[in-house]
Protein backbone atom coordinates (compact mmCIF):
# COMPACT_ATOMS: atom_id res chain seq x y z
CA UNK A 1 0.00 0.00 0.00
CA UNK A 2 1.14 3.54 -0.78
CA UNK A 3 0.10 6.33 1.59
CA UNK A 4 0.50 10.04 0.83
CA UNK A 5 -0.54 13.19 2.65
CA UNK A 6 -2.54 15.51 0.40
CA UNK A 7 -2.31 19.09 1.64
CA UNK A 8 -2.49 22.56 0.12
CA UNK A 9 -3.45 26.21 0.60
CA UNK A 10 -0.96 26.69 3.40
CA UNK A 11 -0.67 30.40 2.48
CA UNK A 12 2.62 30.87 4.29
CA UNK A 13 3.32 34.58 4.82
CA UNK A 14 -0.28 35.71 5.19
CA UNK A 15 -0.35 38.35 7.94
CA UNK A 16 -4.07 38.09 8.52
CA UNK A 17 -5.69 40.95 10.43
CA UNK A 18 -2.28 42.65 10.24
CA UNK A 19 -1.18 40.48 13.18
CA UNK A 20 2.40 39.07 13.11
CA UNK A 21 1.15 36.18 15.24
CA UNK A 22 -1.23 35.14 12.47
CA UNK A 23 1.63 35.21 9.96
CA UNK A 24 3.51 32.76 12.16
CA UNK A 25 0.38 30.62 12.54
CA UNK A 26 0.30 29.89 8.79
CA UNK A 27 3.92 28.70 8.86
CA UNK A 28 3.23 26.55 11.92
CA UNK A 29 0.23 25.00 10.18
CA UNK A 30 2.54 23.74 7.44
CA UNK A 31 5.02 22.53 10.05
CA UNK A 32 2.27 20.49 11.74
CA UNK A 33 1.48 18.68 8.47
CA UNK A 34 5.15 17.84 7.92
CA UNK A 35 5.55 16.66 11.52
CA UNK A 36 2.58 14.32 11.04
CA UNK A 37 4.08 13.03 7.79
CA UNK A 38 7.32 12.16 9.55
CA UNK A 39 5.55 10.59 12.53
CA UNK A 40 3.41 8.42 10.22
CA UNK A 41 6.30 7.68 7.83
CA UNK A 42 4.13 8.37 4.78
CA UNK A 43 5.48 7.72 1.29
CA UNK A 44 5.14 11.33 0.12
CA UNK A 45 3.64 14.73 0.89
CA UNK A 46 1.66 16.14 -2.04
CA UNK A 47 0.94 19.89 -1.99
CA UNK A 48 -1.84 21.15 -4.28
CA UNK A 49 -0.75 24.78 -4.59
CA UNK A 50 -0.63 28.10 -2.73
CA UNK A 51 2.27 27.08 -0.54
CA UNK A 52 2.81 30.84 -0.18
CA UNK A 53 0.16 33.52 0.12
CA UNK A 54 2.21 35.94 -1.95
CA UNK A 55 4.49 35.68 -4.96
CA UNK A 56 7.04 37.69 -2.96
CA UNK A 57 7.32 35.90 0.38
CA UNK A 58 9.57 37.55 2.95
CA UNK A 59 13.03 36.21 3.72
CA UNK A 60 11.75 34.96 7.10
CA UNK A 61 8.94 33.06 5.39
CA UNK A 62 11.42 31.48 2.95
CA UNK A 63 13.82 30.55 5.71
CA UNK A 64 11.04 28.96 7.74
CA UNK A 65 9.78 27.01 4.73
CA UNK A 66 13.27 25.74 3.84
CA UNK A 67 13.81 24.63 7.42
CA UNK A 68 10.55 22.63 7.40
CA UNK A 69 11.25 21.08 3.97
CA UNK A 70 14.72 20.04 5.17
CA UNK A 71 13.20 18.06 8.04
CA UNK A 72 11.04 16.27 5.48
CA UNK A 73 14.01 15.58 3.20
CA UNK A 74 16.06 14.32 6.15
CA UNK A 75 13.27 11.80 6.80
CA UNK A 76 13.56 10.70 3.15
CA UNK A 77 9.97 11.73 2.38
CA UNK A 78 9.53 13.42 -1.04
CA UNK A 79 7.65 16.72 -1.29
CA UNK A 80 5.69 16.94 -4.59
CA UNK A 81 3.84 20.13 -5.48
CA UNK A 82 2.20 22.35 -8.11
CA UNK A 83 2.08 26.14 -8.35
CA UNK A 84 -1.07 27.93 -7.15
CA UNK A 85 -2.48 31.28 -8.18
CA UNK A 86 -1.30 33.22 -5.13
CA UNK A 87 2.41 32.40 -5.48
CA UNK A 88 2.79 32.20 -9.27
CA UNK A 89 5.60 34.27 -10.78
CA UNK A 90 6.40 35.19 -14.38
CA UNK A 91 9.69 33.29 -14.55
CA UNK A 92 11.09 30.58 -12.29
CA UNK A 93 8.87 29.55 -9.40
CA UNK A 94 9.74 29.15 -5.75
CA UNK A 95 9.21 25.43 -6.24
CA UNK A 96 12.02 25.47 -8.80
CA UNK A 97 14.33 26.96 -6.18
CA UNK A 98 13.36 24.30 -3.65
CA UNK A 99 13.91 21.64 -6.34
CA UNK A 100 17.41 22.99 -6.99
CA UNK A 101 18.07 22.65 -3.26
CA UNK A 102 16.92 19.04 -3.37
CA UNK A 103 13.92 19.80 -1.14
CA UNK A 104 10.98 19.48 -3.55
CA UNK A 105 9.77 18.18 -6.91
CA UNK A 106 7.63 20.35 -9.12
CA UNK A 107 4.98 18.16 -10.73
CA UNK A 108 4.14 18.39 -14.43
CA UNK A 109 3.27 16.34 -17.52
CA UNK A 110 5.96 13.75 -16.76
CA UNK A 111 5.04 11.46 -13.87
CA UNK A 112 6.85 11.09 -10.57
CA UNK A 113 6.48 7.49 -9.47
CA UNK A 114 5.98 6.86 -5.74
CA UNK A 115 5.96 3.08 -5.21
CA UNK A 116 3.11 2.02 -7.50
CA UNK A 117 1.56 5.48 -8.03
CA UNK A 118 2.34 7.78 -10.97
CA UNK A 119 1.79 11.40 -9.88
CA UNK A 120 1.26 14.15 -12.47
CA UNK A 121 0.82 17.90 -12.01
CA UNK A 122 -1.06 20.80 -13.55
CA UNK A 123 -0.27 24.30 -12.25
CA UNK A 124 -3.03 26.87 -11.91
CA UNK A 125 -4.21 28.08 -15.32
CA UNK A 126 -6.34 31.26 -15.60
CA UNK A 127 -9.83 30.61 -16.94
CA UNK A 128 -9.20 32.77 -20.00
CA UNK A 129 -6.37 30.43 -21.07
CA UNK A 130 -8.14 27.08 -20.76
CA UNK A 131 -10.16 26.87 -23.95
CA UNK A 132 -7.23 25.67 -26.07
CA UNK A 133 -5.50 23.76 -23.29
CA UNK A 134 -4.65 20.19 -24.26
CA UNK A 135 -4.38 17.72 -21.36
CA UNK A 136 -1.45 15.87 -22.87
CA UNK A 137 0.57 13.89 -20.31
CA UNK A 138 3.40 11.41 -20.70
CA UNK A 139 2.36 7.73 -20.62
CA UNK A 140 1.94 5.94 -17.31
CA UNK A 141 5.05 3.88 -16.48
CA UNK A 142 4.61 0.12 -16.51
CA UNK A 143 5.40 -0.20 -12.81
CA UNK A 144 2.53 2.11 -11.79
CA UNK A 145 -0.88 0.71 -10.88
CA UNK A 146 -2.47 4.12 -10.24
CA UNK A 147 -2.32 7.51 -11.94
CA UNK A 148 -3.05 10.66 -9.95
CA UNK A 149 -3.36 14.27 -11.10
CA UNK A 150 -2.52 17.14 -8.72
CA UNK A 151 -3.85 20.59 -9.64
CA UNK A 152 -4.96 23.97 -8.35
CA UNK A 153 -8.22 25.69 -9.31
CA UNK A 154 -11.96 25.68 -8.74
CA UNK A 155 -13.12 22.39 -10.24
CA UNK A 156 -16.61 20.98 -10.67
CA UNK A 157 -18.75 19.72 -8.96
CA UNK A 158 -17.70 21.84 -5.96
CA UNK A 159 -18.71 25.37 -4.95
CA UNK A 160 -17.63 28.35 -7.09
CA UNK A 161 -16.42 25.99 -9.84
CA UNK A 162 -15.21 27.33 -13.20
CA UNK A 163 -13.19 24.30 -14.40
CA UNK A 164 -14.90 21.33 -16.04
CA UNK A 165 -13.47 18.27 -14.28
CA UNK A 166 -15.25 15.77 -16.52
CA UNK A 167 -13.79 17.43 -19.63
CA UNK A 168 -10.29 17.26 -18.12
CA UNK A 169 -10.63 13.56 -17.32
CA UNK A 170 -12.23 12.55 -20.60
CA UNK A 171 -9.80 14.45 -22.84
CA UNK A 172 -6.66 13.64 -20.89
CA UNK A 173 -4.11 11.34 -22.51
CA UNK A 174 -3.83 9.53 -19.15
CA UNK A 175 -6.65 7.71 -17.38
CA UNK A 176 -6.55 9.13 -13.86
CA UNK A 177 -8.17 7.36 -10.95
CA UNK A 178 -7.67 10.22 -8.48
CA UNK A 179 -7.46 14.04 -8.70
CA UNK A 180 -5.95 15.84 -5.69
CA UNK A 181 -6.90 19.52 -5.66
CA UNK A 182 -6.16 22.83 -3.98
CA UNK A 183 -7.74 26.34 -4.11
CA UNK A 184 -11.08 25.66 -2.47
CA UNK A 185 -10.49 25.91 1.27
CA UNK A 186 -13.44 23.70 2.12
CA UNK A 187 -12.53 19.98 2.13
CA UNK A 188 -14.77 17.80 0.00
CA UNK A 189 -14.72 14.66 -2.14
CA UNK A 190 -16.77 13.49 -5.12
CA UNK A 191 -16.60 10.83 -7.84
CA UNK A 192 -16.37 12.14 -11.40
CA UNK A 193 -15.95 9.97 -14.50
CA UNK A 194 -14.81 6.98 -12.42
CA UNK A 195 -12.16 9.02 -10.61
CA UNK A 196 -12.05 10.28 -7.03
CA UNK A 197 -11.79 14.09 -6.97
CA UNK A 198 -10.95 15.69 -3.64
CA UNK A 199 -10.07 18.99 -1.99
CA UNK A 200 -7.93 18.83 1.14
CA UNK A 201 -8.92 22.26 2.47
CA UNK A 202 -6.57 24.82 3.99
CA UNK A 203 -4.31 24.35 7.01
CA UNK A 204 -5.31 27.66 8.65
CA UNK A 205 -8.44 29.80 8.53
CA UNK A 206 -7.78 32.41 5.86
CA UNK A 207 -11.30 33.81 6.26
CA UNK A 208 -13.81 34.18 9.08
CA UNK A 209 -16.24 32.10 7.02
CA UNK A 210 -13.98 29.04 7.37
CA UNK A 211 -15.47 27.78 10.62
CA UNK A 212 -14.75 24.08 10.25
CA UNK A 213 -11.58 22.60 11.73
CA UNK A 214 -8.55 22.77 9.46
CA UNK A 215 -6.66 19.70 8.29
CA UNK A 216 -5.50 17.58 5.35
CA UNK A 217 -6.23 14.32 3.51
CA UNK A 218 -4.64 10.91 3.87
CA UNK A 219 -4.82 9.03 0.56
CA UNK A 220 -4.15 5.27 0.51
CA UNK A 221 -3.47 3.52 -2.81
CA UNK A 222 -3.96 -0.24 -2.71
CA UNK A 223 -6.34 -2.39 -4.73
CA UNK A 224 -8.65 0.61 -4.38
CA UNK A 225 -8.20 4.24 -3.29
CA UNK A 226 -9.21 5.36 0.21
CA UNK A 227 -9.38 9.04 1.15
CA UNK A 228 -9.65 9.98 4.84
CA UNK A 229 -9.60 13.30 6.65
CA UNK A 230 -7.31 14.25 9.53
CA UNK A 231 -7.74 17.46 11.52
CA UNK A 232 -4.99 19.71 12.82
CA UNK A 233 -5.41 20.12 16.56
CA UNK A 234 -2.99 22.95 17.29
CA UNK A 235 -4.19 25.71 14.96
CA UNK A 236 -5.11 29.12 16.36
CA UNK A 237 -8.48 29.04 18.09
CA UNK A 238 -11.26 31.06 16.50
CA UNK A 239 -14.16 31.98 18.79
CA UNK A 240 -17.39 32.61 16.87
CA UNK A 241 -20.02 34.52 18.83
CA UNK A 242 -23.35 34.75 16.99
CA UNK A 243 -25.85 37.12 18.58
CA UNK A 244 -29.48 37.52 17.48
CA UNK A 245 -30.55 40.78 19.07
CA UNK A 246 -34.15 41.32 20.10
CA UNK A 247 -35.79 44.72 19.91
CA UNK A 248 -34.33 47.02 22.56
CA UNK A 249 -31.15 44.95 23.05
CA UNK A 250 -27.74 46.39 22.26
CA UNK A 251 -24.15 46.59 23.50
CA UNK A 252 -24.90 45.08 26.93
CA UNK A 253 -26.40 41.93 25.41
CA UNK A 254 -23.47 41.51 23.01
CA UNK A 255 -20.91 41.95 25.78
CA UNK A 256 -22.80 39.44 27.92
CA UNK A 257 -22.56 36.84 25.15
CA UNK A 258 -18.86 37.53 24.55
CA UNK A 259 -18.10 37.12 28.28
CA UNK A 260 -19.39 33.54 28.09
CA UNK A 261 -16.30 32.48 26.11
CA UNK A 262 -12.63 32.01 26.88
CA UNK A 263 -10.91 34.50 24.59
CA UNK A 264 -7.27 34.03 25.58
CA UNK A 265 -5.05 34.30 22.46
CA UNK A 266 -8.06 33.62 20.22
CA UNK A 267 -9.35 35.33 17.10
CA UNK A 268 -12.85 36.46 18.07
CA UNK A 269 -15.52 36.95 15.41
CA UNK A 270 -18.79 38.46 16.66
CA UNK A 271 -21.71 38.38 14.22
CA UNK A 272 -24.92 40.33 14.84
CA UNK A 273 -28.35 39.47 13.42
CA UNK A 274 -31.90 40.48 14.30
CA UNK A 275 -33.11 43.87 15.41
CA UNK A 276 -31.95 45.77 18.47
CA UNK A 277 -30.00 48.96 18.92
CA UNK A 278 -26.93 50.03 16.94
CA UNK A 279 -23.68 48.59 18.27
CA UNK A 280 -20.34 50.31 17.79
CA UNK A 281 -17.75 47.73 16.64
CA UNK A 282 -14.89 49.34 18.55
CA UNK A 283 -16.74 48.94 21.85
CA UNK A 284 -17.02 45.16 21.44
CA UNK A 285 -13.62 44.63 19.83
CA UNK A 286 -11.73 46.60 22.49
CA UNK A 287 -13.54 44.74 25.28
CA UNK A 288 -12.55 41.40 23.74
CA UNK A 289 -8.91 42.48 23.42
CA UNK A 290 -8.91 43.51 27.09
CA UNK A 291 -10.05 39.98 27.95
CA UNK A 292 -7.07 38.45 26.18
CA UNK A 293 -8.17 38.05 22.55
CA UNK A 294 -5.43 38.28 19.93
CA UNK A 295 -7.81 39.81 17.37
CA UNK A 296 -11.48 40.77 17.55
CA UNK A 297 -13.86 41.68 14.74
CA UNK A 298 -17.56 42.52 14.76
CA UNK A 299 -19.74 41.82 11.72
CA UNK A 300 -23.09 43.58 11.93
CA UNK A 301 -25.37 42.06 9.31
CA UNK A 302 -28.41 44.07 10.27
CA UNK A 303 -29.80 46.73 7.99
CA UNK A 304 -30.04 49.59 10.44
CA UNK A 305 -31.43 53.05 9.54
CA UNK A 306 -29.19 56.08 9.78
CA UNK A 307 -30.07 57.90 12.99
CA UNK A 308 -27.54 60.72 13.05
CA UNK A 309 -29.14 63.26 10.75
CA UNK A 310 -26.90 66.02 12.09
CA UNK A 311 -23.99 64.80 9.99
CA UNK A 312 -25.96 63.83 6.89
CA UNK A 313 -25.30 65.62 3.63
CA UNK A 314 -27.95 66.34 1.04
CA UNK A 315 -28.05 67.88 -2.43
CA UNK A 316 -30.89 69.48 -4.25
CA UNK A 317 -30.05 67.11 -7.08
CA UNK A 318 -27.52 64.50 -5.87
CA UNK A 319 -27.47 62.67 -9.21
CA UNK A 320 -26.48 65.86 -10.97
CA UNK A 321 -23.68 66.31 -8.43
CA UNK A 322 -22.41 62.79 -9.15
CA UNK A 323 -22.62 63.39 -12.90
CA UNK A 324 -20.58 66.55 -12.43
CA UNK A 325 -17.94 64.63 -10.49
CA UNK A 326 -17.81 61.83 -13.08
CA UNK A 327 -17.24 64.40 -15.80
CA UNK A 328 -14.47 66.06 -13.80
CA UNK A 329 -12.73 62.73 -13.14
CA UNK A 330 -13.07 61.54 -16.72
CA UNK A 331 -13.90 58.00 -15.61
CA UNK A 332 -14.40 55.43 -18.33
CA UNK A 333 -17.15 52.83 -18.20
CA UNK A 334 -14.54 50.17 -17.42
CA UNK A 335 -13.22 52.21 -14.50
CA UNK A 336 -16.73 52.61 -13.08
CA UNK A 337 -17.24 48.87 -13.37
CA UNK A 338 -14.01 48.32 -11.49
CA UNK A 339 -14.99 50.79 -8.76
CA UNK A 340 -18.16 48.84 -8.09
CA UNK A 341 -16.28 45.55 -7.74
CA UNK A 342 -13.62 46.99 -5.43
CA UNK A 343 -16.40 47.90 -3.03
CA UNK A 344 -18.06 44.50 -3.36
CA UNK A 345 -18.47 43.16 0.18
CA UNK A 346 -18.58 39.56 -1.11
CA UNK A 347 -14.97 39.74 -2.34
CA UNK A 348 -12.40 38.66 0.24
CA UNK A 349 -9.83 41.41 0.82
CA UNK A 350 -6.90 39.11 0.08
CA UNK A 351 -8.35 38.25 -3.35
CA UNK A 352 -9.08 41.79 -4.59
CA UNK A 353 -5.70 42.21 -6.25
CA UNK A 354 -5.83 38.99 -8.25
CA UNK A 355 -9.45 39.55 -9.27
CA UNK A 356 -8.60 43.07 -10.40
CA UNK A 357 -5.70 41.94 -12.55
CA UNK A 358 -7.82 39.24 -14.18
CA UNK A 359 -10.67 41.64 -14.92
CA UNK A 360 -8.41 44.38 -16.26
CA UNK A 361 -6.89 41.92 -18.72
CA UNK A 362 -10.33 40.79 -19.89
CA UNK A 363 -11.44 44.39 -20.41
CA UNK A 364 -8.31 45.25 -22.36
CA UNK A 365 -8.61 42.13 -24.50
CA UNK A 366 -12.17 43.13 -25.40
CA UNK A 367 -11.31 46.77 -26.03
CA UNK A 368 -7.80 48.21 -25.92
CA UNK A 369 -9.29 51.65 -25.20
CA UNK A 370 -11.47 50.46 -22.34
CA UNK A 371 -9.64 52.66 -19.83
CA UNK A 372 -9.35 55.75 -21.97
CA UNK A 373 -10.84 58.78 -20.20
CA UNK A 374 -14.49 59.41 -20.88
CA UNK A 375 -15.19 62.27 -23.29
CA UNK A 376 -16.00 65.57 -21.75
CA UNK A 377 -19.73 65.93 -21.36
CA UNK A 378 -22.07 68.21 -19.57
CA UNK A 379 -23.25 66.84 -16.21
CA UNK A 380 -26.83 67.00 -17.39
CA UNK A 381 -26.19 64.99 -20.56
CA UNK A 382 -28.73 62.18 -20.73
CA UNK A 383 -26.20 59.61 -22.00
CA UNK A 384 -23.90 59.84 -18.99
CA UNK A 385 -24.11 56.68 -16.89
CA UNK A 386 -22.90 57.39 -13.37
CA UNK A 387 -21.93 55.22 -10.43
CA UNK A 388 -25.04 56.52 -8.73
CA UNK A 389 -27.16 55.24 -11.63
CA UNK A 390 -25.55 51.81 -11.41
CA UNK A 391 -25.86 51.49 -7.65
CA UNK A 392 -29.48 52.53 -7.80
CA UNK A 393 -30.15 50.07 -10.60
CA UNK A 394 -31.39 52.89 -12.86
CA UNK A 395 -31.03 52.01 -16.55
CA UNK A 396 -29.10 54.48 -18.61
CA UNK A 397 -30.52 55.87 -21.82
CA UNK A 398 -27.45 54.73 -23.73
CA UNK A 399 -25.45 51.54 -23.22
CA UNK A 400 -21.93 52.09 -21.87
CA UNK A 401 -19.22 51.37 -24.39
CA UNK A 402 -16.60 48.72 -23.89
CA UNK A 403 -18.00 47.06 -20.77
CA UNK A 404 -18.77 43.45 -19.96
CA UNK A 405 -22.05 43.23 -18.09
CA UNK A 406 -20.74 40.24 -16.18
CA UNK A 407 -17.91 42.32 -14.71
CA UNK A 408 -16.98 41.18 -11.26
CA UNK A 409 -13.50 42.56 -10.57
CA UNK A 410 -12.08 45.96 -10.05
CA UNK A 411 -9.16 48.38 -9.70
CA UNK A 412 -6.86 50.40 -11.91
CA UNK A 413 -5.33 48.83 -15.00
CA UNK A 414 -1.99 47.05 -14.69
CA UNK A 415 0.82 47.71 -17.11
CA UNK A 416 0.82 45.40 -20.11
CA UNK A 417 -2.23 43.80 -18.49
CA UNK A 418 -1.41 40.09 -18.81
CA UNK A 419 -2.47 37.01 -16.95
CA UNK A 420 -0.82 33.67 -17.49
CA UNK A 421 -0.08 30.38 -15.86
CA UNK A 422 3.17 29.69 -14.11
CA UNK A 423 5.97 28.62 -16.47
CA UNK A 424 8.99 26.53 -15.63
CA UNK A 425 12.36 28.00 -16.46
CA UNK A 426 13.17 27.40 -20.13
CA UNK A 427 9.80 25.80 -20.94
CA UNK A 428 8.28 28.82 -22.65
CA UNK A 429 9.41 31.40 -25.12
CA UNK A 430 8.63 34.70 -23.46
CA UNK A 431 7.27 37.44 -25.65
CA UNK A 432 5.80 39.74 -23.04
CA UNK A 433 5.82 40.47 -19.35
CA UNK A 434 3.81 42.34 -16.79
CA UNK A 435 4.62 43.78 -13.43
CA UNK A 436 3.91 41.48 -10.51
CA UNK A 437 0.83 43.26 -9.34
CA UNK A 438 -1.08 40.65 -7.37
CA UNK A 439 1.03 40.70 -4.25
CA UNK A 440 -1.18 40.62 -1.19
CA UNK A 441 -1.15 43.45 1.27
CA UNK A 442 0.14 42.72 4.74
CA UNK A 443 -2.32 45.33 5.92
CA UNK A 444 -5.33 43.08 5.37
CA UNK A 445 -7.27 43.43 8.58
CA UNK A 446 -10.51 41.63 7.88
CA UNK A 447 -11.66 38.52 6.05
CA UNK A 448 -15.23 38.50 7.16
CA UNK A 449 -17.15 37.57 4.06
CA UNK A 450 -19.22 34.42 3.87
CA UNK A 451 -18.90 33.81 0.16
CA UNK A 452 -15.95 32.84 -1.94
CA UNK A 453 -13.68 29.92 -2.30
CA UNK A 454 -10.75 30.96 -0.11
CA UNK A 455 -8.22 33.22 1.27
CA UNK A 456 -8.78 33.20 1.74
CA UNK A 457 -11.35 31.70 -0.36
CA UNK A 458 -9.84 32.15 -3.79
CA UNK A 459 -11.53 32.98 -6.95
CA UNK A 460 -9.56 32.81 -10.15
CA UNK A 461 -6.35 34.76 -9.61
CA UNK A 462 -3.56 35.72 -11.88
CA UNK A 463 -0.05 34.79 -12.78
CA UNK A 464 2.16 37.02 -14.85
CA UNK A 465 1.82 37.12 -18.59
CA UNK A 466 3.93 34.84 -20.76
CA UNK A 467 2.93 33.89 -24.28
CA UNK A 468 4.12 30.61 -25.71
CA UNK A 469 4.40 28.69 -28.96
CA UNK A 470 3.87 24.99 -29.42
CA UNK A 471 5.96 22.43 -31.27
CA UNK A 472 4.88 19.97 -33.92
CA UNK A 473 1.88 21.00 -35.93
CA UNK A 474 2.79 24.65 -36.17
CA UNK A 475 -0.75 25.63 -35.20
CA UNK A 476 -0.14 28.86 -33.33
CA UNK A 477 -3.64 28.84 -31.88
CA UNK A 478 -3.19 25.53 -30.08
CA UNK A 479 -1.95 25.56 -26.50
CA UNK A 480 -0.60 22.32 -25.06
CA UNK A 481 -0.22 21.27 -21.44
CA UNK A 482 3.53 21.58 -21.77
CA UNK A 483 3.12 25.32 -22.24
CA UNK A 484 1.63 25.56 -18.78
CA UNK A 485 3.70 22.94 -17.00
Amino acid sequence: MTRVIHTGDTHIGYQQYNAPERRQDFLEGFRSVVDDAIDDDVDAVVHAGDLFHDRRPSLLDLQGTVEILRTLADADIPFLAVVGNHESKRDAQWLDLFADLGLATRLGRDPQVIDNVAVYGLDFVPESRRDDLEYDFAPVPAEADHATLVSHGLFEPFAHANWDTEHVLETSSVEFDAVLLGDNHKPDTAEVADAWVTYCGSTERASASEREDRGYNLVDFDDSITISRRGLTDTREFVFVDVDLEEGEGVERVQERVRQHDLEDAVVIVTLEGDGKPVTPATIEEAAIERGALVARLNDRRDLPEEDEAVSVSFADPDAAVRERVRDLGLSDAARSIDETVRNDDLVDSNVRESVERRVRELLEDDASAFDPAPERSPDDEDVTTVADQLAGTPATAEPAGTDESASSASTPVEDGGLETAPKTGDLEETGETDETNDSDDSDDSDETENGAHAGETRESSADSTESTTDGSGDGDTTSLGDFA
